[in-house]
């Protein structure tokens, strides 16, 4: 191995050792968030403008995280390339890059909202593990091989210069193999102890009471039945995901307890078991994130089931001049919802069950909040512990800190499931069929267009209620070539969704889906 190629490859090794020995004492600690990787990648996204956000989720969706770490990976390793070769010709200099490193953990870990002091101590270890490998492979490298006499030619196999040669290529590939076993190690080691903090064990203990107050029977033909349909009901591995989370919290219902605090004359404590044994209600309620694009899937549709929120609000005794309810998740997210769309009479819940069952942890066990009607971002905090009545003017989430807009009513969506874009179909008879959602307003029409014809009215499925999304169909005498294919909504208030495309920041996404289909 050249010197080069040596010294590139002890830049990673040492950095291997550094995110091995970090990812050993987070596991240890317990405190997942606090591995390096994990929490530069979180300050990443807090930092990440709106647009590169927008362009993950479009592009990635519910991969968007797994994207980020992996370019995080190729980052790292990419510096710790350039650290190697600095080490080669600067050592010192190497070293000082290498703690450097360390310090930007140890930044990042402190710079989460739930941070504590001892969330800095896996990148404080790390960066003493990398910057102690980095030294020990240098040295490694630069020892010398000794000879007393005279260089002699290589080419003779059994010279002693050729001889302390290989034996100093065999003790730094040793040297170099016993780092990347030990960090191998460590990062192992660490994972199997953060499984400690897996909560699927307890939850899968919990058992929910039946709802008080169940919920309305979906009427038969809710569901569109035509191949390639969206289904009515999203199962619970399909439903989508879309928050900063780079590792799920894992919350343990033994010891989760909600604080309703702030603008209140009687702050409100409740345990786990407390709230199990409120009037739970069953509702099914359409959920949709902010950044949907049109035509996107970043909504779903859900039986939830939880105590009215409302009902929790009234026994803490909201005070005049609240307006707003800034609530926050055990990760130390902060999202703000209008007090208004929770007193108002919509089915705004505290839930604990999905679909018949608690809460999944990807969606927040062992509670989160639903409120129908407006964006995710502004209704449905997962793994939440704190709510606290206030003001807008007196505190802003995270969110509404980085300009999107504090009240965020869902705005009137419809799209085409089928036929899929850039599908080729047969001529004559086709089903074209889709999904509309205005949520606490319901959708009363949907009409479709093909190419620059007429609008024409579809047929809509039944519905439980106001606050889910409604399919529809409509059949197509196709005849062959290209055509677009496009859709609108008019809600229950009689507003039909504009034209003109608008993109989802700062309050949601409007426009008309439409879709390009060929006929033969």
């Amino acid at each position: 191995m050249t010197g080069r190629r040596w010294a590139a490859a002890c830049g990673v090794l040492a950095a291997a050792a550094a995110l091995g020995a970090a990812e050993l004492v987070a596991g240890a600690l317990g405190r997942a968030g606090s591995s390096p990787p994990l929490a530069v990648g979180a300050a990443f996204i807090d930092l990440t403008p709106v647009w590169l956000k927008d362009f993950a989720i479009r592009r990635f969706g519910d991969d968007d995280k797994t994207a980020l770490l992996i370019g995080l990976g190729a980052g790292i390793t990419v510096a710790a390339l350039g650290v190697g070769l600095l080490a080669r010709r600067r050592p010192r200099w190497g070293l000082a890059a290498m703690a450097a490193f360390g310090l930007v953990g140890v930044t990042a870990a402190l710079t989460r909202p739930a941070a504590g002091l001892m969330d800095a101590v896996p990148a404080i270890v790390g960066a003493v593990a990398g910057t102690a490998a980095l030294a020990l492979l240098i040295r490694a490298a630069r020892r010398p091989a000794r000879s007393d006499g005279p260089r002699p030619d290589k080419t003779q196999p059994d010279d002693p210069q050729n001889d302390a040669a290989d034996d100093g290529r065999r003790r730094m590939l040793l040297i170099g193999a016993g780092v990347l076993g030990a960090a191998a190690a460590g990062g192992v080691a660490g994972r199997l102890l953060l499984r400690r903090e897996d909560v699927s064990a307890a939850r899968a203990e919990v058992r929910l009471p039946a709802p008080a107050s169940p919920a309305t029977d979906v009427p038969p033909g809710a569901q569109v039945r035509i191949p390639g349909m969206t289904a009515f009901r999203t199962p619970n591995r399909d439903f989508y995901r879309v928050d900063t989370a780079l590792t799920l919290p894992q919350v343990d219902p033994r010891a989760w307890t909600l604080r309703i605090h702030g603008m209140v004359d009687r702050p409100v404590e409740l345990t786990f078991e407390e709230l199990l044994a409120q009037p739970l209600a069953e509702r099914d309620i359409t959920l949709a994130c902010v950044s949907n694009q049109v035509g996107g899937d970043l909504a779903g549709n859900a039986r939830w089931l939880g105590t009215p929120l409302a009902a929790l609000l009234r026994r803490a005794g909201v005070r005049a001049g609240a307006d707003q309810i800034l609530s926050r998740s055990a990760d130390g997210m902060t999202l703000s919802t209008p007090l208004a769309a929770v007193l108002d009479g919509r089915d705004a819940l505290l839930a604990v069950g999905m679909n018949g069952e608690p809460l999944p942890v990807a969606h927040g066990f062992p509670a989160r909040l639903v409120v129908p009607g407006l964006y995710g971002y502004v209704s449905a905090t997962k793994w939440v512990v704190d709510l606290k009545v206030t003001r807008f003017a007196a505190d802003r989430a995270y969110w509404t800190r980085r300009g999107y807009a504090e009240r965020a009513p869902v705005k009137t969506f419809s799209r085409i499931d089928v036929p899929k874009p850039l599908a080729r179909v047969r001529a004559g008879r086709v089903a074209v069929a889709g999904t509309a959602w205005a949520q606490h307003r319901g959708v009363d029409a949907v009409e479709w267009q093909v190419d620059d014809g007429p609008w024409r009215q579809a047929r809509l499925a039944p519905v439980p209620g106001l606050d889910t999304w409604r399919q529809w169909v409509a059949e197509w005498d196709a005849t062959p070539g290209s055509h677009t294919l496009r859709v609108r909504a008019t809600d229950g208030t009689g507003a039909t969704q504009p034209a003109d495309r608008v993109p989802p920041f700062p309050d949601g996404a409007t426009g008309r889906h439409s879709v390009v289909v060929t006929v033969t």
